[in-house]
């Protein structure tokens, strides 16, 4: 059974960072692709960013590209999603999600497990 369990988030004020973590378990990192997608209140669940299973490719919304990092220890089975120079915008619950397959892609639909989410508050 496929457990995802994230960690992490938090209330920071605009221009601080955070770093959301994500520990797997019943699959590994190396084997799957991997995302966070975020949840805002009144909107829809939209793509963060993505990492495929050798990690060799990432990618990012336009919202926080520039300023996020998506990446993985595989020694931890862990997927981390480090954001920098946040805004008020970025307040959303943030889900991290697995897929069985091992390219990355923006698709909320192609994955296939999802963690349970937490909260991410950026105060102005």
């Amino acid at each position: 059974q496929v457990h995802l369990v994230e960690s992490g988030g938090g209330s920071v004020q605009a221009g601080g960072s955070l770093r959301l973590s994500c520990a797997a378990s019943g699959l590994t990192v190396s084997s799957s692709a991997l995302a966070w997608f975020r949840l805002a209140p009144g909107k829809g669940r939209e793509f963060v960013a993505a990492v495929s299973s050798t990690g060799r490719t990432t990618l990012y919304a336009d919202s926080v590209k520039g300023r996020s990092t998506i990446s993985r220890d595989i020694t931890k089975n862990t997927v981390y999603l480090e954001m920098a120079s946040l805004k008020p915008e970025d307040t959303a619950v943030y889900y991290c999600a697995a897929r069985r397959r091992t390219i990355a892609t923006v698709l909320r639909s192609a994955y296939d497990y999802w963690g349970r989410g937490t909260q991410v508050t950026v105060s102005s």
